[in-house]
């Protein structure tokens, strides 16, 4: 039976990366050079832009239209919810992975299976509740909702990432005199950074995309998130669409991610592959 030689093998499959790679980007390379287009060249099917144009990032950077303050509280929120994620997480994920209790499997599938439950459901009532508070308009309105969805995704990624440590760790140190809570802080958090580190841009990206309910806890321009805003942007008049301004904000909303995952991928890629190889 042939086989495939190895420079083939090899030629199908940076073919196959390829592909895929130009699959994925494709989108967002199309948002990109739409956002440099000029206003007339909107509908252009051209892959790059005739002439470029900056008007639409302009347009978007304009104060009336509240946008970098949009992106402040996008990041005020996705950043809160992380950070606060990230803590309960890590103290619930290790409890979950050292400790052993009766109906432990079952309390670990009921926080994944919360996050199942779709957002929509659940806006209702948080909004009626919020209101009773006074909390609309208002950071906590979205910080404490998204909560429901990125810590048990935190929690899940967590505790299957302490599992995989060995327990002579913390053996070795309480041997060492440090008490249990030392012997987290001081040797599991330091060796767990880079699962913490995937956790964290995982939950921060979730947070960062969140929009309905940041659509209806808010209605007020001085508190929308990025999302919320680039919903809202009107054209010139009420029959027009701004693609032009949608596609520059989205190039501004990106931008973040990008860079986030470019200064940590190597922690990212530690934290995806632990435990891959013993």
């Amino acid at each position: 039976m042939n086989t495939l030689s190895p420079k083939l093998r090899k030629g199908l499959l940076y073919a196959g990366v390829a592909a895929v790679v130009a699959y994925c980007l494709a989108p967002f390379y199309w948002m990109l050079v739409s956002s440099l287009r000029r206003t007339a060249d909107i509908f252009s099917n051209s892959p790059f832009p005739t002439r470029l144009s900056f008007e639409n990032y302009l347009a978007v950077l304009d104060p009336s239209e509240s946008f970098t303050r949009a992106l402040l509280n996008s990041v005020v929120v996705a950043g809160t919810t992380t950070a606060v994620a990230l803590v309960l997480a890590t103290f619930t994920a290790y409890a979950m992975a050292r400790l052993e209790f009766r109906f432990k499997r079952l309390v670990l599938t009921l926080i994944i299976a919360t996050s199942m439950f779709p957002v929509v459901s659940i806006v209702v009532p948080l909004l009626k509740m919020f209101v009773d508070f006074g909390w609309i308009n208002s950071y906590q309105a979205m910080i404490v909702p998204s909560m429901s969805f990125t810590l048990p995704l935190a929690v899940w990624n967590l505790t299957a990432f302490f599992r995989q440590m060995p327990q002579e760790l913390e053996h070795a140190a309480m041997v060492d005199g440090c008490t249990r809570g030392q012997a987290f802080r001081r040797i599991i958090v330091p060796l767990a950074a880079p699962g913490m580190f995937t956790t964290a841009i995982i939950t921060f990206i979730a947070a960062w995309n969140e929009f309905l309910i940041a659509l209806s806890m808010t209605n007020k321009p001085e508190m929308q998130t990025a999302p919320v805003a680039i919903s809202k942007f009107s054209g010139a008049s009420q029959f027009e669409t701004p693609f032009g301004s949608q596609m520059a904000a989205g190039v501004l909303v990106t931008i973040p991610l990008v860079i986030m995952v470019l200064v940590f991928q190597r922690r990212i890629v530690a934290g995806l592959t632990a435990g891959a190889a013993k």
